[in-house]
């Protein structure tokens, strides 16, 4: 609760209630503050076509990795054996050595490599950690 609802009507029921605040808002103002429901609504319906524009670029390149693991089978059957004979020498396939060589190997920075790693044992080789 804030002081004003405190001290009107409520601690002091003989205190007058100060009168809505759109009746002291300039007629300008007051205009605005008209608008801005239907402004939010049109914001609303436009959202879903400003949503790509709003995208931070690694959401991006996360969906880029996911749909290179999706369309290589390939690709992510190779990676498996290389992770799995990683777990053999008793390593992490998440481990900074893992995340360097597949970065290396498919030109990506290590954040992009640690995705696409993460991918590819997720739909791929569960049993790889």
């Amino acid at each position: 609760m804030t002081p004003l609802s405190i001290t009107c009507g409520m601690a002091h029921p003989a205190m007058a209630c100060p009168a809505p605040l759109i009746a002291a808002t300039p007629a300008p103002r007051r205009r605005l503050q008209a608008l801005l429901p239907v402004a939010l609504a049109l914001l609303t319906q436009a959202g879903l076509a400003l949503l790509p524009l709003a995208t931070p670029p690694s959401a991006v390149a996360a969906s880029a990795l996911l749909e290179t693991v999706k369309q290589n089978p390939a690709l992510a059957r190779s990676l498996c054996d290389q992770f799995k004979k990683i777990n053999a020498a008793g390593q992490s396939a998440m481990g900074p050595e893992s995340i360097a060589s597949v970065a290396g190997s498919q030109g990506l920075s290590k954040l992009d490599a640690e995705i696409l790693i993460t991918y590819v044992i997720g739909m791929n080789c569960p049993d790889v950690r």
